[in-house]
């Protein structure tokens, strides 16, 4: 069986070392022929729209699945006209867009921030009355990592953030004074099978994810975060692994954004669940019964950002598992990450303390 991934970079890459035990062969298809899946299967090197490619990669392979959000609908819609797709189409498509996304969040009875769509300045200044200050503007499409985003705290922030970001449309969301942020990560399987990973706390600077706490106990969150992730899963006839990301304010989880693929905040599952996210979205995607989701113990994964630690360092502590992920040295650019997994709470934290000492800043 061969599985062909949409994008080469580091979830590619983890999801090919995620199917080699199970006989799974992998083909890539990413611009870039040095992308971190280079280093474990062919890539076919072409724009992600580029019809003769997708063709070729259709031609080498059984089933394809993506590994980011940005990859055009319709070159998926080539693809599953060609070969089965998933996770499906119609997902990619609706978390492409952040009103969409909101708007089927209603649907489904999943609570959101209030938010206004933004095409015109008149529609800015219309939303920050009626929002109010503070509230944050967005991009509607392509924003990731803290990018295509601004805070506005003041009435003086309004004209700078529209010449920054007002060539496209955009997004206004009321500001949530959470108490923290956390996430879900879940697979349905082709057949309708449903697991879920407890959620997750995590941590972020400027944007992009620093530090992920693996679980986070508390079982009235988990029941309301897995009833929220099954009414998304069962609306779209899902196959593969989807996250929601939230807001936790005065006990209730806010939905910030989800993601229709594998996830940063899933990496500890590779060392510290029964059954990593990886090895899950390919046996759901397979149709395959899916494994168990059981945190082995107690994790903790810090993204290494823009500047990789000294290895021998990271690896003298207890407990700990380093991923580089072959990529060159860049501000703001995720490297390759580590999770620390220990038998308590207690010593998961004071490893991850001395961890996070030992990576640049």
């Amino acid at each position: 069986m061969k599985i062909g991934i949409i994008g080469a970079g580091q979830l590619g890459q983890m999801l090919a070392l995620a199917g080699f035990p199970l006989a799974l062969q992998f083909r890539f298809l990413d611009s870039s022929p040095e992308s971190p899946g280079a280093q474990v299967a062919p890539i076919v090197v072409g724009a992600f729209d580029d019809i003769a490619a997708l063709r070729k990669l259709a031609g080498e392979v059984d089933v394809v699945t993506y590994e980011f959000e940005n990859v055009p609908v319709a070159a998926l819609h080539e693809m599953a006209a060609a070969r089965p797709c998933f996770p499906p189409v119609d997902a990619l498509r609706v978390s492409q867009d952040r009103i969409l996304e909101k708007e089927l969040f209603g649907r489904l009875g999943i609570p959101t921030p209030p938010y206004r769509a933004v095409d015109t300045l008149a529609d800015l200044e219309a939303g920050v009355a009626a929002l109010g200050l503070p509230c944050v503007l967005k991009t509607r499409r392509l924003g990731y990592d803290g990018r295509g985003q601004r805070v506005l705290k003041r009435r003086s922030d309004v004209g700078p953030a529209w010449e920054a970001l007002g060539s496209v449309p955009l997004i206004l969301e009321g500001f949530v004074k959470f108490d923290r942020e956390v996430s879900i990560v879940g697979a349905r399987s082709s057949r309708g099978e449903t697991r879920c990973y407890p959620i997750v706390t995590n941590t972020h600077r400027e944007g992009i994810l620093r530090v992920t706490v693996a679980p986070t106990r508390d079982a009235r969150l988990q029941r309301a975060a897995e009833g929220h992730l099954h009414r998304v899963l069962d609306h779209f006839g899902y196959a593969g692994v989807l996250t929601i990301e939230f807001f936790v304010a005065g006990g209730r989880l806010i939905a910030n954004e989800m993601a229709p693929r594998v996830h940063n905040s899933g990496h500890w599952t590779i060392e510290g669940a029964v059954t990593s996210q990886f090895e899950n979205h390919l046996r759901a995607i397979l149709g395959l019964p899916l494994g168990d989701t059981s945190p082995v113990g107690h994790a903790a994964m810090v993204n290494y950002i823009g500047t990789m630690p000294d290895r021998d360092r990271v690896l003298a502590l207890p407990g700990a598992h380093h991923h580089d992920y072959g990529k060159a040295p860049r501000a703001n650019r995720k490297l390759g990450h580590c999770t620390v997994v220990a038998p308590t709470a207690a010593q998961r934290d004071a490893v991850l303390r001395q961890l996070l000492r030992r990576i640049p800043r």
